[in-house]
């Protein structure tokens, strides 16, 4: 019998990339403070991937303490253009402004996963999404805020890829999952191994 499932995190889209796959898992955010630990790891100079894995592991550990047994997967992005890194927009203002920023421009997506059980890091992977923005114009950008509503929020690039977000790019390089929070295939191919998944190990 393999273990439980559970998806340390709010995402929507981590949690629908989890659902399509078909996999049997339950969501419990981790209350890890994000911005404490973005802070932190930013005074020590960190590069986006360690910061994402770094986040993705507490995420995971954390949950993992407190359900004994479990599988733990946690996730995390981080958006980082020209040496900046960019967070999840508070605000719509903030989210233009952000998008604004980044248009006309090249960005890098740092999406990391981790696997914990009993408080312990079992696995990671880490992967990359190279990404170029179209230029915007003043009224586009108003439309596309409008449209797209408080959903710009909810991604730290404020835009979700599967959905209006397409409109934004003139190029994209990378796997496509990575691109959306979560390096799926790798997932997928560790917890198979660990008997969760469409088939038993051999």
């Amino acid at each position: 019998m393999p273990p439980p499932l559970i998806l340390a995190s709010a995402s929507p889209s981590r949690r629908q990339l989890l659902a399509n796959a078909g996999l049997d898992f339950s969501v419990e955010p981790s209350g890890v403070d994000e911005d404490e630990v973005k802070l932190s790891l930013l005074g020590e100079r960190a590069k986006a991937t360690e910061i994402a894995t770094t986040l993705a592991g507490m995420k995971a550990m954390r949950v993992s303490a407190r359900r004994g047994g479990a599988m733990v997967i946690g996730a995390d992005s981080t958006l980082a253009c020209d040496g900046r890194l960019f967070d999840k927009p508070p605000t719509l203002a903030a989210a233009r402004q952000q998008l604004a920023d980044l248009g006309g421009r090249t960005h890098e997506l740092h999406s990391a996963v981790v696997v914990a059980q009993n408080g312990a890091r079992l696995w990671h992977a880490a992967d990359c999404g190279r990404l170029t923005m179209r230029p915007f114009t003043d009224s586009f950008l108003d439309a596309y805020v409008a449209r797209a509503g408080e959903a710009v929020c909810s991604s730290v690039g404020a835009y979700q890829l599967e959905g209006l977000g397409a409109h934004l790019f003139s190029r994209i390089e990378g796997d496509y999952f990575t691109i959306l929070g979560l390096p799926l295939l790798p997932l997928l191919a560790f917890l198979a191994e660990h008997g969760i998944g469409l088939e038993q190990p051999t």
